[in-house]
């Protein structure tokens, strides 16, 4: 039985290292019979992987697509190439590529074997990706180590900075790793305070995973409580043109709230703590993505706007001024 299996995990890897291969070719390399190869493929489809196989001098045996990603053979070098990876996509603020990048990194990372393991913290400590400025870093270990204690119901103890850089001790429930642009946030029960409440992972130092657990109760959906606490001291109220609600959702975040209107306008309403940031951030992703803002309140925000326009054009000078 462990030869099979050993001779059918190498004959997957065979067939996934190139398009299509002849039944002769593969039973020499397997050293076995022609007839062997034909019942090792029929195994492997009883497995769910699509291998196909057809006549002629063009035929051979091929691994096809699948309804369903069926488990894959890595080599070691492609292990590691691919753990790497995954720690850099975690962190790189595409629409949903940080959480599935986690998810999958969490599930490599609990059968890289030992060895490998140390080749990926050697190459990740080795190599620098160039931070924006305008967004922290988040370590890799943090995220996974995070996403472990989610998945495995365990208490997580941190100090914790605020924003106004008060620092406090937690001991926390961990239940979800939420993701808005490049930033990361912990979602958890806090028994002390016997609220939930969202951590920044930038702000988090001394994270400890204990080896406690605990048993989930229900938990709310952590981005409608959220933008039900929203505490802004100013909120903008836009009418928006020339772009959709969907794309303004992508791009503002989900703590923005945008509908639809009759006409086929858009009203938009955010908040900020700041005046600055919030006309700032607006004007820039309401530029970039071509839209034209027909209505805006309060007069804080217009003055802003008006304030930073006259600016620019100063900064740009007369037309044709170099």
């Amino acid at each position: 039985m462990a030869d099979t299996l050993r001779r059918l995990l190498r004959l997957l890897s065979l067939l996934q290292s190139r398009p299509v291969w002849s039944g002769p070719e593969l039973a020499e390399r397997l050293e076995v019979t022609d007839r062997t190869i034909r019942r090792d493929v029929e195994r492997l489809r009883e497995l769910g992987y699509p291998v196909t196989g057809e006549q002629g001098a063009l035929g051979g045996y091929r691994l096809g697509p699948g309804a369903r990603l069926p488990p894959l053979v890595l080599e070691d070098d492609e292990a590691v190439a691919i753990a790497v990876a995954l720690r850099q996509a975690a962190g790189s603020g595409v629409e949903g590529l940080g959480e599935s990048a986690l998810r999958g990194l969490t599930k490599l990372d609990q059968v890289l074997p030992a060895r490998l393991a140390v080749e990926v913290e050697a190459l990740t400590d080795a190599t620098s990706w160039l931070p924006r400025r305008d967004h922290p870093e988040v370590a890799a270990a943090l995220l996974t180590d995070l996403a472990a204690a989610v998945r495995g119901h365990r208490r997580v103890r941190f100090s914790y900075r605020s924003g106004e850089d008060r620092v406090t001790e937690r001991d926390v429930l961990p239940y979800r790793l939420l993701t808005s642009g490049r930033l990361w946030y912990l979602f958890a029960d806090d028994p002390e305070r016997q609220d939930w409440r969202t951590f920044r992972l930038d702000r988090m130092s001394e994270v400890y995973v204990t080896s406690w657990t605990f048993t989930p109760r229900e938990a709310p959906d952590p981005v409608s409580l959220l933008g039900e606490r929203r505490p802004w001291p100013n909120v903008a109220r836009l009418r928006v043109r020339g772009t959709t609600a969907a794309d303004l959702e992508r791009h503002l975040g989900s703590y923005v709230t945008v509908t639809t209107l009759p006409q086929g306008d858009c009203l938009v309403e955010a908040g900020a703590s700041e005046w600055t940031a919030l006309a700032w951030y607006l004007g820039r992703t309401l530029w970039q993505l071509g839209a034209e803002v027909v209505g805006a309140k309060p007069a804080d925000l217009v003055e802003l706007w008006r304030d930073l326009g006259q600016h620019l054009v100063r900064w740009a000078g007369p037309p044709g001024h170099k």
